[in-house]
C-alpha cells in the first residue's frame, strides 16, 4: 500500500466538493478538503453588505468576506467563496431545469440523462432540504400581480428552496432538533423571513452545505483546510498519467505572499473550486504540471443568458425585503424566466451599481440615451430623482429581478498575459458579445413600474461598459465523448489522466435557464456513484497495517 496523506483531496467545498466529501467518507475513504475561503458562523457574518471587509472577497486589498465580483471584457461574474462554497451567499433556490437541456451541448447523448437524473435530483433535494417557499413577501405578491396584468399570471410559482421553515403554526425563529438527518445533523431554527439569505443567514435557517453535506462529511472524518489555496498539482513519481497519485501544494489564501506553504499527497484529486476557480487552476497546471489536459479547457463557458434588473418604489410602505432571498418566479415566455429577489433591510450597497433603465442599441448611443434620460428625470422631478437613486432604503423599496434564459450561447476563456502586467497570466474572455439586456424582461419591468408607481432600473455596467452580469458562470471544463469535445468524460474523469476528476459548475454542458445549484449537486451525486468503495476502508487500515508490519518483521 502506498502511503498517501489522503485517498482523495478535494479542491473546493461548494456543492460539488461537499457532495464528494460526504459520499467518499461514507464509502470509507480518507478525505481532505482544501478551501480558499473562511468558515462563517452566525457570530461572524456581516449584518449588512455595507460591511465591505466581511462581505466582499479580495484578500489583496484586505477584503476577507465571501462574495466576489470579477470583471471580464464580456461579462461581470459574481460568486461565493467560503467553507461551504457559494451556499453561504446563494439565494437558496433549488430548481430542476427543463428536460430539453440534456439534448443540448457536449453532454448530449453521453447518458440517458432524462431517465438517470431524476433519482439523483431526488437525493439532492432530500439532502438539501428542498421545500416550496412558505413565506411570500410583498415583492412576491407584486411579481404575481404584474404577471397577471401582463398575461402570464398562470406561470407564477413559489420557488423550491433550501430553507427550514419549522412546523406549521409555530412561531418563526424557534429552535428544533435536527429535522433532516435523524439526529445526525445540527439543531436548526425556523426562518424569520428577513430576506438576509444572500448576506449570510445569521438565524440558522438556511440549508447551507456546512449544515448538511459538509457537516456530515466532517463528522465522518473529512478534514477541511480553510483559508488555503492550491497553487500546484503534480503527478507523483513522474507518471505522465498520474497513475501513482498526486502531490498538491498549497499556500495561505489570505496573504499576499506565498506563506505557510504545505505539500499533501493523494491517490485521487477532485477539482471543485467553482467554474472560474477550476478553470483558472487547470489552465495554470496545463502549462507545466499537467500538460495533457484537453485543449477544450475554457471553451463553451455559459452565463445562463442572465440579466439583472430591478424596480424601485420610493416611499413604499411595503417592505420589499420581507421574505426569503428569491421567493417566487414566473415565465414570461418559453425561454425567459424571472425571479423576485431581495436583500435584507439596510443592505443597500448595490444601490451604487444601479441606474435608470435604458433601451436602445448597445454601445455609445445607448450611453448618450442614458445620459439624456437621467437629465430628463432630474429636470422633471428633482425630488423623485434623488429618491430613486439614493442608497438609503434601497433594499426595503426595491425588487430585484434575476432574469435567465435557456437560449444557447457561450463565450470562451483564455489564459493570457494582461496588458497591465506582462509577468502574469489571467483568465480573459473571448468570443461574440453576450446580449447586454433581455428586451422582453425590460418591457416587463417597465410595464410593472408604470402600473405600480415604480422606477425601472438596470445595472450600471450593462449600460456604460456594455457587459451583462451573471451569478451563474458555468462550463469551461465540460463533459464530452473524448478530449476532442470535452475536458472530462461522462463520469467526471479528466481526459488524459487517471484519478483526476472535476465536480463543479465547470462540468455543465448547457444553459440551464434556472439556478444551477441543484443540478451541480445531482451531477456530483451521480459522479460519486461510479467510484467503488476502497478495498480496505479507512477505519480498518489502522488495524491491518500493524499486522502487515509485524509479519514483515
Amino acid at each position: 500500500m502506498t502511503d498517501y496523506d489522503y485517498d482523495f483531496i478535494i479542491i473546493g467545498s461548494g456543492f460539488g466538493g461537499s457532495v464528494s466529501a460526504l459520499r467518499l467518507t461514507e464509502k470509507g475513504y480518507n478525505v481532505g478538503v482544501i478551501e480558499m475561503g473562511r468558515r462563517w458562523t452566525p457570530d461572524n457574518l456581516p449584518k449588512t453588505n455595507w460591511k465591505l471587509k466581511d462581505y466582499f472577497w479580495n484578500p489583496a486589498i484586505g477584503l476577507r468576506g465571501f462574495f466576489r465580483m470579477r470583471f471580464f471584457s464580456h461579462v461581470m461574474v459574481v460568486h461565493g467563496n467560503a467553507v461551504g462554497g457559494g451556499s453561504i451567499t446563494y439565494a437558496n433556490t433549488l430548481l430542476v431545469p427543463p428536460d430539453h437541456i440534456w439534448d443540448e451541448g457536449t453532454w448530449a447523448g453521453l447518458d440517458d440523462w432524462k431517465a438517470v437524473m431524476p433519482a439523483h435530483y431526488a437525493t439532492a433535494k432530500r439532502m438539501l432540504g428542498v421545500t416550496p417557499n412558505k413565506i411570500l413577501g410583498p415583492a412576491d405578491h407584486a411579481l404575481q400581480r404584474a404577471a397577471i396584468e401582463q398575461g402570464c399570471g398562470e406561470t407564477f410559482y413559489p420557488t423550491d428552496v433550501g430553507v427550514f421553515f419549522g412546523e406549521e403554526g409555530d412561531k418563526r425563529g424557534i429552535s428544533y432538533p435536527d429535522p433532516y438527518f435523524g439526529g445526525a445533523g445540527p439543531a436548526r431554527n425556523s426562518c424569520i423571513g428577513c430576506g438576509g439569505c444572500m448576506v449570510g443567514c445569521r438565524y440558522n435557517a438556511k440549508n447551507t452545505l456546512d449544515k448538511n453535506y459538509l457537516y456530515l462529511a466532517e463528522k465522518n472524518g473529512a478534514k477541511v483546510y480553510e483559508e488555503t489555496k492550491v497553487v500546484d498539482v503534480r503527478a507523483l513519481n513522474d507518471q505522465a498519467d498520474g497513475a501513482d497519485g498526486y502531490e498538491v501544494y498549497t499556500v495561505n489564501s489570505l496573504t499576499r505572499t506565498n506563506t505557510n506553504q504545505r505539500r499533501f499527497t493523494a491517490r485521487n484529486v477532485i477539482f471543485a473550486a467553482a467554474s472560474l476557480g477550476t478553470q483558472e487552476l487547470l489552465f495554470s497546471l496545463k502549462e507545466e504540471s499537467l500538460p495533457n489536459i484537453s485543449d477544450q479547457l475554457g471553451k463553451r463557458v455559459r452565463t445562463n443568458a442572465e440579466s439583472l434588473i430591478a424596480v424601485r418604489f420610493p416611499g413604499s410602505k411595503d417592505n420589499m425585503s420581507d421574505g426569503i432571498a428569491i421567493g417566487s418566479g414566473i415565465y414570461i415566455d418559453e425561454h425567459t424566466h424571472i425571479e423576485a429577489t431581495r436583500y435584507p433591510e439596510g443592505s443597500d450597497f448595490f444601490s451604487t451599481m444601479t441606474t435608470a433603465m435604458t433601451g436602445g442599441t448597445p454601445g455609445w448611443t445607448r450611453v448618450v440615451l442614458w445620459l439624456w434620460m437621467m437629465l430628463k428625470m432630474l429636470i422633471s422631478g428633482p425630488a423623485k430623482f434623488f429618491q430613486a437613486f439614493r442608497p438609503h432604503d434601497w433594499a426595503r423599496t426595491t425588487i430585484i429581478f434575476l432574469v435567465m434564459q435557456t437560449i444557447e450561447g457561450h463565450l470562451n476563456m483564455r489564459w493570457r498575459r494582461p496588458w497591465y502586467n506582462p509577468f502574469i497570466k489571467v483568465l480573459q474572455t473571448e468570443g461574440d458579445p453576450i446580449p447586454t439586456y433581455i428586451p422582453q424582461a425590460n418591457d416587463f419591468a417597465i410595464k410593472m413600474a408604470q402600473s405600480m408607481g415604480g422606477i425601472p432600473l438596470s445595472v450600471t455596467t450593462e449600460i456604460l461598459l456594455n457587459i451583462p452580469t451573471t451569478a451563474h458562470c458555468m462550463g469551461g471544463a465540460g463533459m464530452g465523448a473524448s478530449s476532442e469535445t470535452g475536458v472530462i468524460d461522462s463520469q467526471n474523469r479528466v481526459f488524459g489522466y487517471q484519478n483526476l476528476y472535476v465536480c463543479d459548475a465547470s462540468m455543465l454542458g448547457a444553459n440551464l435557464g434556472v439556478n444551477p445549484s441543484l443540478t451541480i449537486t445531482a451531477l456530483a451525486e451521480r459522479a460519486m456513484s461510479f467510484i467503488p468503495p476502497p478495498r480496505v476502508p479507512q477505519h480498518k487500515r489502522y488495524l491491518i497495517m500493524p499486522l502487515i508490519s509485524s509479519k514483515a518483521q
